[in-house]
């Protein structure tokens, strides 16, 4: 498929996925003409790369965890298991921080409907 094909596939924008492969997060291949080409697999990585930078990796953090795209290695992996579980740990706090927000905020509903169904004014 090609560059807009895999745009209108993922949502990314044409100015995305050229991105994401300066940064090693996609590879493509190219036509005679230097077209690029992608295949079915390139959707789900692209999906991947977004749910990373939308859960605030970087993308040399991504590419860090993806080393064996492009030359697999033991060292490679090895390195990027150690990435992921700092990024795994990072996710993990963050989660439990918005989870504490949210907790507070469910109270401060139920105080507020509280008190409005002890003023007569239930805005439920």
């Amino acid at each position: 498929m090609r560059i807009g094909d895999l745009s209108a596939r993922t949502g990314a924008s044409r100015r995305s996925l050229r991105y994401y492969e300066e940064q090693g997060l996609l590879v493509s291949s190219r036509s005679p003409s230097g077209q690029r080409h992608y295949e079915d697999e390139h959707v789900q990585r692209v999906r991947l790369v977004q749910a990373f930078l939308a859960a605030g990796m970087s993308s040399g953090t991504i590419a860090e965890m993806a080393p064996c795209m492009a030359e697999p290695n033991v060292d490679r992996a090895r390195q990027a298991l150690e990435i992921m579980g700092r990024e795994r740990a990072r996710l993990s706090e963050a989660i439990d921080g918005l989870a504490a927000a949210r907790d507070a905020l469910d109270g401060l509903i139920e105080d507020n409907h509280a008190y409005l169904a002890r003023s007569g004014e239930d805005g439920s």
